[in-house]
């Protein structure tokens, strides 16, 4: 999925989930995505969550699934519950995307949507040959 610099990621979570090519299980999601919203739209899909709380998350609203995050955090420390869950798992994302930033850049030559989709799909179909020689 593709967005312009004044739409936050987190206002996208539905389109980005109804992009994915194979069903999802589980989204791995750093703070920006830890709001009402985001947790309602996961369980309403079936997804786990696995979203880092803010450190003034309240546990007293929301779905249940952010809750129980929000009380784990508290109770066992952000290192367990990281571990418990998983949530160092998102860190192989985080550098795959920055190897792709360090290869092709964080901007693209096209203007329109349409050709930065295409720009964008020409340079992930080469940064997986690339990663899979």
């Amino acid at each position: 999925m593709v967005s312009t610099d004044d739409v936050h990621d987190s206002k996208e979570d539905a389109e980005l989930l109804e992009d994915a090519c194979s069903k999802v299980e589980e989204a791995l999601f750093d703070g920006a995505y830890d709001s009402e919203e985001v947790y309602a739209e996961l369980e309403r899909r079936g997804i786990r969550a696995v979203v880092k709380p803010r450190s003034n998350a309240r546990s007293d609203t929301g779905p249940i699934s952010r809750s129980v995050a929000v009380g784990m955090v508290r109770e066992l420390g952000y290192g367990t519950w990281a571990e418990t869950v998983g949530y160092g798992r998102r860190w192989s994302v985080e550098t795959a995307y920055s190897t792709f930033k360090r290869l092709f850049g964080e901007g693209t030559m096209g203007r329109r949507l349409r050709c930065i989709v295409f720009e964008l799909a020409g340079k992930v179909v080469l940064y997986n040959r690339l990663v899979n020689i």
